[in-house]
């Protein structure tokens, strides 16, 4: 069964967009990455929003490798905690994020995040414009037989607009 869909606003006579069940993506699927032992499955990607944003769900497994200190000098990123606890940390301070909290990373803030709990925890995060292109290159070096140094994250990390914090 597919419903037309009008869109009004900006997107008026831009385009229409047919939606259908299929266009429903379900918890824990979508284009699937994973580093650090984090997985990811993407819902939103750049190729479907024009570059505009990238939308994914993210588990982060008990004290796992947290993303070296950084910040985006091209994009904002939002944090939305579904299941657990996610410590943030943020222009060098720490902050507990527990279901349902939100964090709003504006361009430029330095921040990092990780699981310092037991159990897993799960999370939507919102890269606005999408960066999704980044995390299928993360997800390449962390396939590989040996983990990549962190030289070698900061180097893909520069290759998309982040620098260290």
């Amino acid at each position: 069964m597919e419903r037309e869909i009008t869109l009004r606003g900006a997107a008026y006579g831009r385009r229409q967009a047919g939606v259908s069940e299929s266009s429903i993506v379900s918890a824990g699927k979508g284009k699937i990455v994973a580093a650090r032992g984090s997985v990811m499955a993407f819902k939103a990607m750049a190729a479907n929003t024009d570059g505009d944003f990238s939308l994914m769900e993210r588990t982060v497994p008990p004290r796992g490798r947290r993303p070296l200190p950084h910040r985006h000098v091209n994009c904002s990123e939002a944090f939305w905690v579904l299941d657990g606890t996610i410590t943030f940390v943020l222009d060098g301070v720490e902050q507990q994020g527990g279901r349902d909290d939100f964090l709003l990373v504006p361009r430029g803030a330095p921040h990092t995040f990780g699981n310092d709990g037991d159990e897993p925890a799960r999370l939507l995060v919102l890269h606005a414009p999408a960066m999704d292109a980044y995390f299928t290159e993360l997800d390449q070096l962390w396939s590989r037989e040996n983990p990549p140094t962190p030289e070698e994250e900061r180097a893909l990390m520069s290759l998309y607009g982040m620098e260290p914090a």
